[in-house]
């Protein structure tokens, strides 16, 4: 009887550190927008943006998107920033619209930049850039938090012999 209870205990737990790591997976995911970018949050999930960075090409793409996260969201604005500070002073970098074939004339719900300062300025915890978005006449900011992928990250410089 012992030996049951000992086995079916630790099948238990056992299966409650699978679920664990599951939620933990899908929570994670979460976190990343359709086109594999890193979600913002725009007022109180009201609308999301995805930013996509191609380190290869040197370009970031804002996707607009609705509280669903995955429904794009076009804006008339003429373009949306990014704001931070760097080295004490307040710094906006403007991203222009790059519309979609799906939006409608006259609005984007997708914005590009091949600002090499935007890229940088992205990527600095430091700077504490936030996202300025407009719309529908409404103003929203949301903060920036690069998720650095394993690409991203410094490979150790080869040791000497």
């Amino acid at each position: 009887m012992f030996r049951y209870a000992v086995t079916a205990s630790f099948a238990l737990a056992l299966l409650s550190f699978s679920l664990a790591q599951i939620v933990a997976a899908e929570e994670e995911h979460a976190h990343k927008g359709p086109h594999k970018g890193d979600l913002v949050e725009l007022g109180e999930e009201e609308y999301h943006a995805e930013i996509v960075h191609d380190d290869k090409e040197g370009v970031i793409t804002v996707y607009l998107l609705g509280s669903d996260a995955k429904t794009a969201v076009a804006t008339n604005a003429k373009d949306i920033a990014v704001n931070a500070k760097v080295k004490g002073k307040g710094v906006q970098i403007k991203i222009n619209p790059a519309p979609q074939k799906s939006d409608k004339k006259g609005t984007s719900s997708r914005f590009v930049s091949k600002s090499k300062e935007l890229m940088e300025l992205i990527e600095d915890h430091d700077a504490k850039p936030m996202l300025r978005v407009v719309i529908e006449g409404k103003t929203y900011n949301g903060k920036i938090e690069h998720e650095h992928d394993e690409e991203h990250e410094e490979k150790p410089a080869p040791k000497k012999k």
